[in-house]
């Protein structure tokens, strides 16, 4: 006869209620959450059980004991699990046979349980965002102290190598120069262990294709794809690219009644570091000379900056279901900074040293000792037959139609398919000119 079995998990303790097909409550259990005790009391399970419980900090960690039983395994979204989080009476017993009975009438909103891999990652990325948080807390520290101080610092970035000598060797009170002492030291393990962690992700990227075809997005980076990757798990599990950005969070809430419709902020569900670092890729959207960045500016003359940004990050989204599903590359990539990006991952995971010159074989190119600044800009087609990705696909004709419109994009568009050269910036073009006065000009 099959059992329906709600589990409450705490911390510590887990309530267990176990129910029969007609709704009848069979029996209660309240146990210490032990790996022993669990494991002991899941012998008893058989294949015509199943067992729900919600999703929360070591529900993971009690599923990997759980599947090595016959059992059903169902994990509901808390957040939508009405009956539990506005009940009245809210118990471990009535919490524990409200999830039984639920899952008896099948009405648990489940939640996808990932696998192994896929849980590893998640905890990297994790991992990641608590080592960078406590990294920028420690400088917003040595920051407040020099501030207190009234101290500016000499060079641009404290952080730097000329900084931090400065920091070194400043006067400062006995108190304060304890306390800069420590958080240096403590900042200076903190970036060691982030470093020991992103090269571990940049060495499990390199063997994951998916990421090397999330490189190609302009603003993705080896964290950013990672941290994507671990969050979704397989794209298949969205049938839109909607569902998708959805299920990050970066859709607007909608309240509708009758004939009245409100559109408000952005949900904020699902993985919120994954969201962040995905609005932080999309900062300098707006500099991109493909479709992207003509998306992100002609927004940007209607809507204010952060709305624009948010706009744009829910595009890299779509961008990557689109990357993903089809195993084709972004079609409007950059050359040279996509060819960048695949080759500093492999030179990361595989410590091979940068060529600085041009592969053996091949010759210097005619602007070789002319003194022109130029550079060659390689075809798209070639850099991803070079890094081993497919190459993109025709563009379908909407959308052919609508690059057109922009000159300027479809400047560039046609630009992706020829070899050329365009000029080299040096140190003195990013210089401001010095008048006939000796000093430099001053931005108006």
């Amino acid at each position: 006869m099959p059992r329906y079995i709600g589990l409450d998990i705490h911390k510590t303790v887990v309530a267990v209620c176990v129910v029969d097909a007609h709704g009848t409550v069979c029996g209660r259990h309240r146990f210490s959450l032990t790996r022993d005790t669990l494991t002991a009391w899941a012998r008893q399970l058989t294949a015509e059980d199943a067992v729900a419980l919600e999703a929360t900090t070591n529900t993971w960690a009690v599923v990997a004991l759980l599947q090595q039983t016959p059992a059903r395994l169902v994990v509901s979204n808390p957040l939508r699990t009405r009956a539990i989080a506005t009940a009245k009476i809210k118990t471990d017993r009535v919490d524990a046979e409200v999830l039984a009975q639920l899952l008896r009438c099948d009405y648990l909103p489940p939640v996808w349980i990932p696998d192994a891999a896929t849980l590893a990652a998640r905890r990297l990325t994790t991992r990641r965002a608590v080592l960078v948080a406590e990294r920028t807390r420690l400088k917003n520290r040595l920051h407040s102290v020099l501030h207190q101080l009234l101290l500016p610092c000499p060079v641009a970035d404290l952080f730097s190598r000329a900084g931090l000598a400065w920091l070194a060797t400043v006067e400062l009170p006995t108190a304060e120069r304890a306390a800069v002492d420590a958080d240096g030291r403590l900042l200076a393990a903190v970036d060691q262990e982030l470093a020991a962690l992103e090269q571990t992700q940049v060495v499990d990227a390199a063997a994951d294709p998916r990421v090397r075809l999330l490189l190609t997005l302009p603003g993705i980076d080896v964290a950013v794809a990672t941290a994507l990757l671990s969050a979704i798990g397989e794209v298949s599990r969205f049938p839109t690219p909607a569902r998708l950005a959805a299920y990050l969070g970066l859709v607007p809430s909608v309240r509708q009644s009758a004939q009245h419709c409100y559109t408000g902020h952005i949900t904020k569900q699902g993985a919120s570091h994954v969201r962040w670092l995905l609005v932080q890729a999309a900062q300098h959207l707006d500099r991109h000379p493909g479709p992207l960045g003509a998306f992100v500016r002609k927004l940007q003359r209607r809507k204010n900056r952060s709305i624009a940004i948010v706009a744009a990050a829910r595009k890299l989204v779509t961008l990557a279901w689109h990357v993903l599903g089809s195993g084709e590359p972004y079609r409007y990539a950059v050359p040279r900074v996509t060819q960048e990006k695949l080759a500093r991952l492999r030179r990361r995971a595989t410590g091979e040293r940068r060529r600085t010159g041009p592969p053996a074989g091949r010759p210097r190119s005619t602007a070789y000792g002319t003194g022109q600044r130029t550079r060659g800009i390689p075809v798209l087609a070639t850099v991803y037959q070079q890094e081993g990705l497919p190459a993109p696909g025709p563009a379908p004709a909407a959308e052919a139609r609508v690059v057109a419109l922009d000159p300027a994009v479809h400047q560039f568009v046609t630009s992706l398919h020829v070899t050329h050269r365009q000029p080299r910036r040096t140190r003195q073009d990013c210089e401001p000119e010095t008048p006939a006065g000796g000093h430099p000009a001053q931005p108006g």
